[in-house]
Parts: C-alpha cells; sequence; structure tokens
C-alpha cells in the first residue's frame, strides 16, 4: 500500500486550524451543537460521504462508499468538553468561562475529520465502507449508548469499531500504541448517600443522632467492599469524593451527604456491588437510630477489547509506526469510558496514543486545568485511523 503520509501533510493545515476553532470554543455533553455543524460541513462535501445528522441529539454518522460489499468498519471520535475553567493562556484557549476541551476531544474530533479528508482521496483502495462516528456526551452523559441504541452502527451494519484517546502519561513514548486485549478501562458506578439524623446543639450530642459520625463510618465501612467482599484477584475501587454537612460550628446539622464512585475490571464486581454498599449504609445508619437514602446510578460499562480487533490493531499499527512502538500488555486503567456501549454490541478495540512530547517529562493530564492536546499527534492520529479502514476489507474476514 502507498505511503499516506504526503496526503495526510496535506490536509494537516486545515486540521490543525479546526482543532484550535474546537477548543476555543468548547461546548458540553449534548450540546455539542456548534461542534456537530462544523464537523458536518467539512464532511458533506467530500466524495462518496453520507452525513446522517442528529444521532443522540447532536452526535452523527458519516459512511464512506455505504454500498461498498466488503465488512465494514467504525471509527469513533467524541466531542463534548467538560465543565472546568481553563487556565491555560493559550491565544485559542476557551472562550467560555466554566468549559474547556480538557480531555482531547476536539483532537480526537480533528483527527477523525482529517481521516474522513484522506479516506475520499484513496477510495479506490477500500474494499468495504467505512463509518466516522462523532459522538456527544462521553463525559458522563453515556452518548455511546445513545448512539447504539439510535442505530450509529447499522445501514450499513458495522462489523467492528475502533477508537483512540490521546495519552499524556509520562510512561508512554510521544506515538506509542498502548493496548491489551480483554478489560482495557474499567466500568463504573456512581452513588449519593444521604444520612438523615438529628440535629441539636454541638454541646449536647447525647439529644441529637449525629450524620457526621453516622457518615464517617460509613466512609470507613464502605472500603470492607474491598478488603474484605471482593476476591484479591479482581479489581474494585470505592471512593467517597464528596462529603457535606453543617453550616454552623455549634450545631449537629440534620443531614450529612456523601457521593462518590465504584470502579472495576470486573463486570460480576460491579454487579454485587450496589447491593452491597446499600445494605451497609442502610445498616449502619439503623443501629445508630438514623436512616440512609441511597441512590444508586450506573455508570459505563467495562471497556473489554475484542482479541481479534485488538490483534488487528496491533498488526495495523505494528506496520505503520513499527513494533517497538506497540505496547500490547499495557496495565489496565479504572478510569471509564462509555466506548464499552460500542463493544457490548460489536467487536471492538479502544487504544491509547502517546501524546507527551519527547523533551518534556511530563504535561498536565486530561482533566487538568492547563491541559492541551499536542497538534503534533494529529498526523499520527489521522494516520491510524486511515490505516485501519484501508487494512480492514481485505484482512477482518481472512
Amino acid at each position: 500500500m502507498n505511503d499516506l503520509t504526503p496526503l495526510i501533510h496535506e490536509v494537516l493545515p486545515e486540521v490543525r486550524t479546526l482543532r484550535r476553532d474546537l477548543h476555543a470554543h468548547p461546548e458540553l455533553g449534548y450540546e455539542e451543537v456548534r461542534t456537530s455543524a462544523r464537523v458536518a460541513e467539512a464532511l458533506e462535501h467530500l466524495p462518496g460521504f453520507q452525513v446522517r445528522r442528529g444521532l443522540a441529539v447532536t452526535g452523527l454518522a458519516a459512511t464512506l462508499d455505504a454500498e461498498k460489499p466488503g465488512p465494514c468498519i467504525a471509527l469513533r471520535a467524541d466531542m463534548d468538553a467538560l465543565p472546568m475553567h481553563e487556565e491555560t493562556g493559550l491565544e485559542y484557549s476557551s472562550r467560555h468561562a466554566g468549559r474547556m476541551h480538557a480531555c482531547g476531544h476536539d483532537g480526537h474530533t480533528a483527527a477523525l475529520v482529517g481521516a474522513a479528508m484522506v479516506l475520499a482521496r484513496i477510495r479506490d483502495q477500500l474494499e468495504g465502507p467505512v463509518k466516522l462516528l462523532f459522538q456527544p456526551a462521553e463525559e458522563g452523559g453515556g452518548g455511546g449508548q445513545r448512539m447504539v441504541a439510535e442505530g450509529a452502527l447499522e445501514d450499513p451494519r458495522v462489523d467492528a469499531v475502533f477508537g483512540a484517546h490521546n495519552w499524556p502519561s509520562s510512561e508512554h513514548r510521544f506515538g506509542d500504541v498502548a493496548l491489551r486485549s480483554g478489560p482495557f478501562m474499567g466500568g463504573s458506578l456512581d452513588f449519593h448517600i444521604v444520612i438523615h439524623g438529628r440535629g441539636g446543639h454541638a454541646a449536647m450530642p447525647h439529644r441529637a443522632i449525629d450524620p457526621v459520625l453516622i457518615g464517617a463510618h460509613v466512609v470507613t465501612a464502605l472500603q470492607s467492599l474491598v478488603s474484605r467482599e471482593t476476591d484479591p484477584t479482581e479489581t474494585l475501587v470505592v471512593t467517597v469524593s464528596r462529603f457535606n454537612a453543617g453550616t454552623a460550628i455549634n450545631v449537629i446539622p440534620e443531614t450529612a451527604r456523601m457521593d462518590g464512585t465504584v470502579r472495576s475490571l470486573s463486570p460480576r464486581a460491579l454487579e454485587t456491588a450496589p447491593a452491597r454498599l446499600r445494605a451497609l449504609a442502610e445498616g449502619i445508619a439503623a443501629a445508630h437510630g438514623a436512616r440512609a437514602e441511597v441512590v444508586l446510578v450506573p455508570g459505563y460499562p467495562v471497556t473489554s477489547n475484542d482479541a481479534r480487533a485488538t490483534a488487528f490493531a496491533c498488526e495495523t499499527a505494528a506496520a505503520l509506526f513499527g513494533a517497538e512502538r506497540v505496547i500490547s500488555d499495557v496495565p489496565p486503567v479504572l478510569g471509564s469510558e462509555d466506548f464499552s456501549f460500542y463493544q457490548l454490541a460489536r467487536p471492538g478495540c479502544f487504544y491509547f496514543l502517546g501524546s507527551r512530547p519527547e523533551h518534556l517529562p511530563s504535561v498536565p493530564f486530561c482533566h487538568h486545568p492547563k491541559f492541551d492536546y499536542n497538534d503534533d499527534l494529529l498526523p499520527l492520529a489521522i494516520a491510524m485511523h486511515c490505516e485501519l479502514a484501508r487494512r480492514f476489507a481485505p484482512n477482518w474476514n481472512a
């Protein structure tokens, strides 16, 4: 296959401009109206593409050569920003207070648009359809689930789906492709607990039922889910990340509220944790004469890479960048990703692209107010998308 580098470098200035424009105009989940329109405008004039708007509110699916007989590959990018204030000081920093592209979704979106530009020019080298998915609301909104439910993987039917995430970790070199078969990113469950006690004077605790004390017992007891109720060979994290109670130093409040998250690489652990979490909170509260109100909010499933799709991604990355740049046994991480919803419906592989500049020992990581997507990664991300698409049809069923 011919080298796509010249084509990629032709489109790179436009892609970089798009990336920085998206960065300056971040939009939160299901509000990506401008972002979606910019993507659609870039794709609709490309030969061979059919663009479907309005998936999952602001998402879209663009299919190249839908009529081709070979198997269909889907490539996914997320578009939403985070509710954070940017502190980068860049000339293209967010123009909207309290909204920021702090996870690189601007780069993911721009790279996939760049891949579309290149793929449209090599249509004759594609033996099957290529579907590009631009998804809203990855940051907690479950946009991937809605995309699947609304038929993003149909018409034409997708055979396998691939997604990438920039990864500015100090553990990985720039340009490394890091992935693994099986559980790769954690599944999640969020919880909200309110302890209803009885308020009173801080100097007379015997006349009150102290929800702060009870809440402290609950926080400690929840760790027994990890240390004493979970198979040591399975991964489980229970974190209480917020605890609010009281308004005055001399008042025992009526209620205490705590919020947190459960993460695991084991679907079984995620299935059993909710009932035990509820039982612990309610039981401890009742033992102290109080009442616990527990609300459990299912998050994302475990992101588990299909073995066949992972092997194909590894082979493609090795052919493109060299085998030494492919880390096929990277340790899993407990961050969650709604790419997992695509994997429940089709074989799929999610991978990281090392994005830390080689001359820097470390850079702000994702979700940091000084984070910025490394534009030097754009040509590599585009190349990986294009090679996956170009190699998929002749190799998937081989």
